[in-house]
């Protein structure tokens, strides 16, 4: 065990810069330039829509599977809750509880039938049966929003762990070296994204996936190691080493009646929202049947169930061997990599930091190409172009679109600067699941849901969820706050908005199916409930969704 575990030693201040700038800066350059050539080598065979957001479905279940994951192990799973549960204890591990379980939702309500129903995106499933032009619009507009909460966490990840490499200061601000790292940041994911396409930045998912699993295995078994490998042991000296009681549940969510509120909040956000993920929900489309995209969930479920365990020990891990004070809710995200510093110093904390950099990058690529995917595909291609687009000039579109979504990213991450990133991943969760979850639901399973009862649902939840999120804590009132607590126009007391805003996403679908069942005329009713009766064969046993890859353009309006 290392002297900082030692209970009783002075508290250290947080520091500012660890281990060589120059090795962390090496390592990180070693990463990119690999990932870039690999992107750059299976961009040469993306040449069709197919090939560029689904990655023309060549990949296996087992590939996926890892691509999935390393979709979903953002920056949130390795840096926020590792720094939650050290910071917060077992409040800390509810996030891992919460992002996990969620998949049975996926895997169980979502996964096959999606892939029956769509092509490339979302809102092939929710225009299915349903009149397309608006149906998609709302898709798109979800889907842009949605990735862009989740674009905020990853970024404002990125900048607290430069800034605890290389020195550079964690303060928000539009011109300062944390906004430069955040820009280099969107620069290497737009290469991605414009080059690669869904296949190249599949390879980089697989590669970071498997380099992130590795690593929090490295560092797991180090921390046993030093503790003769009793889980006891780590949680008894982590919970000596810091002024809170790790070990005991509500030091995050149980000092008040509003708090145990947020945390139902949350649970009901974190455990609902995957399943309405958009950048997840795409990952199906790559496979090339719907028992694949089944496997896929399958191997995403072992790998994310592992990973968090592994966050459990690095979590108490860091508890119990960083310094005491130099972990604190203002440097929350760094507790992984001061972690690692502690362990195997300048080398260790260098390519775990490269590992985290890496997710980054990683998960980044994959939200930029469904925001872009989602405005070619909707609203591009189905909208603007009454479903036949001039050859080639969808995926031309894609790029352009990718470009816009970095810069959009780029500035939002230097806005959110500072903050927990599993938290702001929470709230993308909240959003996925108020405005995508009940839509895709009620399209599934539900014969007479309309195309108002899905508008309702769609804008209705996102609307009221954005609205909340915007007059909460989360943006003023208080000194973790966006704004911080100078500025304070916060009147809804819940951090996370899902409580409210997903039941009522769902009351939305049926009072609009019921508000727009007498307004549509009978002959198109009558084609509408031929469509939700192929929708219904197709989902449950796949037939014609090899044939029929396009949605007719009959439907169009």
């Amino acid at each position: 065990m290392t002297t900082s575990a030692v209970a009783g030693l002075p508290e250290q201040a947080a520091p500012t810069q660890l281990g060589s700038p120059v090795l962390n800066i090496g390592i990180f350059l070693v990463f990119v330039v690999l990932t870039l050539l690999i992107v750059y080598r299976v961009s040469r065979s993306t040449t069709t829509a197919s090939d560029y957001y689904a990655a023309g479905s060549s990949f296996t279940g087992p590939q996926n599977g890892i691509a999935i994951s390393g979709d979903y192990l953002s920056a949130a799973s390795f840096l926020g809750i590792a720094g939650a549960i050290a910071v917060n204890g077992y409040d800390g591990f509810l996030y891992s509880v919460g992002f996990l379980v969620a998949w049975l939702t996926a895997l169980l309500l979502v996964a096959e039938l999606l892939r029956n129903v769509g092509r490339f995106t979302m809102g092939d499933v929710l225009s299915f049966r349903m009149r397309q032009r608006p149906v998609r619009a709302a898709a798109a507009v979800s889907t842009l929003v949605v990735s862009f909460f989740y674009l905020l966490a990853q970024m404002a990840g990125a900048g607290a762990l430069i800034s605890l490499l290389l020195g550079v200061p964690n303060e928000p601000g539009i011109f300062d070296g944390q906004s430069l790292v955040i820009l280099l940041v969107g620069l290497v994911m737009i290469f991605y994204v414009l080059y690669g396409g869904m296949r190249g930045t599949t390879w980089v998912q697989i590669i970071k996936a498997t380099l992130l699993v590795i690593g929090a295995a490295v560092m797991t078994v180090w921390v046993l190691g030093l503790f003769s490998f009793n889980l006891s042991s780590v949680l008894g000296a982590a919970d000596a080493n810091v002024s809170t009681n790790l070990l005991n549940a509500g030091n995050e969510y149980g000092k008040s009646v509003a708090s145990r509120i947020d945390f139902l909040s949350l649970a009901l956000a974190l455990v609902l929202g995957t399943a309405g993920l958009p950048h997840v929900l795409m990952r199906f489309y790559t496979v090339p049947t719907a028992q694949e995209a089944r496997r896929s969930v399958n191997w995403a479920i072992w790998i994310i169930g592992i990973f968090y365990l592994f966050t459990l020990v690095i979590g108490y891990g860091a508890a119990a061997l960083v310094p005491k004070g130099m972990l604190t809710s203002k440097n929350v995200n760094d507790a992984a990599p001061l972690l690692a510093y502690e362990l195997g110093g300048t080398l260790l904390l260098g390519i775990v930091s490269a590992i985290a950099f890496a997710t980054i990058l990683a998960v980044v690529a994959g939200l930029t190409i469904t925001s872009a995917a989602s405005f070619a595909h909707d609203v591009y291609a189905s909208v603007l172009k009454d479903g036949a687009p001039e050859p080639g000039s969808e995926v031309r579109v894609a790029r352009r679109t990718a470009l816009v979504v970095g810069i959009v990213a780029v500035l939002g991450g230097i806005l959110a600067n500072g903050q927990n990133v599993a938290f702001l991943v929470a709230l993308a969760f909240a959003v996925a699941a108020s405005a995508n979850l009940p839509t895709l639901l009620y399209s599934l399973f539900w014969r007479k849901f309309n195309t108002t009862g899905a508008l309702w649902s769609i804008y209705g939840g996102l609307g009221l969820c954005i609205v909340l999120i915007v007059f909460s804590p989360v943006v003023s009132g208080e000194e973790t706050s966006i704004f911080g607590a100078g500025v304070d126009f916060a009147w809804f007391p819940l951090s996370n908005p899902g409580i409210v805003s997903i039941p009522v996403s769902f009351l939305l679908g049926v009072v609009g199916t019921m508000v727009g069942a007498d307004r549509i005329p009978p002959e198109e009713q009558a084609e509408l409930d031929r469509r939700a009766a192929e929708m219904e064969v197709r989902s449950m046993t796949g037939a014609g969704s090899a044939a029929e890859q396009q949605v007719p353009q009959a439907r169009q309006h």
